[in-house]
């Protein structure tokens, strides 16, 4: 194994993704190791690592496998030598609007968490107001 390969369970503790999650990844074709040990054994470098986390980011946004294995391919797209103008002009319009897919999306679980942080703070006055002790 090269120094610049890691094995499944330090990929794991890095990306604090689990080694189910990181299989099913392999599984589903959202990220492919670059190689295996003689032994079989899963052996990730650095960008495959760094694919990990897009998909570990794009989670709790709710997008959907397909939509992650779009955004990987847009990426993958961005960085290939051989794409004319025109190409790179429709993958930049594509990274664009996952961008603001993003944007909504983190706006949305914002207004969600401000919503659930008053419900907390109502049934912490609620408790106050009865003579209950709270730890927050």
């Amino acid at each position: 194994m090269g120094q610049d390969h890691k094995q499944i369970g330090e990929v794991s503790e890095r990306t604090g993704l689990s080694l189910r999650t990181i299989r099913y990844y392999e599984e589903v074709g959202l990220v492919i190791p670059s190689a295996r040990s003689h032994g079989g054994f899963r052996l990730y470098t650095e960008s495959d690592i760094a694919r990990l986390m897009v998909v570990k980011r794009m989670k709790p946004l709710d997008f959907t496998l397909e939509e992650m294995r779009d955004l990987l391919t847009t990426l993958d797209d961005l960085e290939r030598d051989d794409v004319d103008a025109a190409n790179r002009e429709a993958t930049l319009e594509r990274l664009t609007a996952f961008e603001s897919a993003a944007e909504e999306r983190c706006r949305s679980l914002r207004a969600q968490l401000e919503s659930a942080e008053e419900f907390a703070g109502d049934l912490r006055r609620e408790l106050s107001r009865r003579g209950a002790v709270t730890e927050s």
